[in-house]
């Protein structure tokens, strides 16, 4: 986690400054605190000049109106798209793509799109579309479909990985959230924290804090 938080920052911190700085896709497992990390980002940085624009995945269609709303604000502005992902048949990843290729209709110097997802790549992909691919003198040549859905996702810069938490860092994080609640771990709760992830299929930072939720309500 503190890799991935330090890299964000880096982006971040040259981003208020006034300096180049990407587009960021956090991609990985759910409930390891892409979220809760960009979010973080705005008491940090606010009195720097930062905002924070949450915009939904049906709200996309609407981007080139919001950045003609902003682009000549003295402030800068992160675009938070959450739990980002599209079917086929969705037309919101295109204005999405627009603003993030450079277009005509790219991001104005005073905005970047920062996304959350559980897919590295942003749409879904096909084991069929796979046959598009061909071989040329000894190249890998994807399908149109398949590069479509890979080009999306390489329009962001920076992308960071978050993958499933450790035993040992699940148990840190209930340990944290015990501490928040005044309670100390001890090896009758670590074993009952140990049967609440496995009862949900997850050890994630969400489950450790709804098992320490539970454990003080008992």
């Amino acid at each position: 986690m503190e890799s991935q938080k330090a890299a964000v920052t880096r982006n971040t911190e040259r981003f208020v400054s006034g300096h180049p700085a990407n587009n960021v896709l956090l991609w990985g497992s759910r409930g390891t605190g892409k979220s809760s990390l960009v979010k973080a980002l705005l008491p940090a940085y606010a009195e720097h000049g930062l905002r924070l624009v949450e915009v939904d995945k049906e709200e996309l269609l609407q981007l080139p109106a919001v950045l003609d709303r902003i682009q000549d604000r003295p402030e800068r502005f992160i675009l938070f798209s959450d739990d980002l992902s599209f079917e086929a048949s969705e037309p919101g990843y295109k204005p999405l793509k627009a603003a993030l290729e450079g277009s005509l209709s790219g991001l104005p110097d005073n905005v970047l799109i920062y996304a959350t997802s559980n897919r590295r790549h942003l749409l879904p992909e096909y084991f069929a579309e796979n046959r598009e691919t061909t071989f040329v003198d000894g190249e890998i040549h994807l399908g149109d479909a398949v590069e479509e859905k890979i080009y999306l996702s390489e329009r962001f810069g920076l992308w960071i990985s978050f993958y499933p938490f450790s035993q040992d860092d699940y148990l840190a994080i209930v340990e944290h959230w015990l501490q928040q609640n005044g309670q100390e771990m001890n090896e009758e709760i670590r074993l009952l924290a140990l049967q609440w992830a496995t009862q949900r299929g997850s050890r994630s930072g969400r489950v450790a804090r709804q098992f320490a939720i539970d454990l003080a309500t008992r």
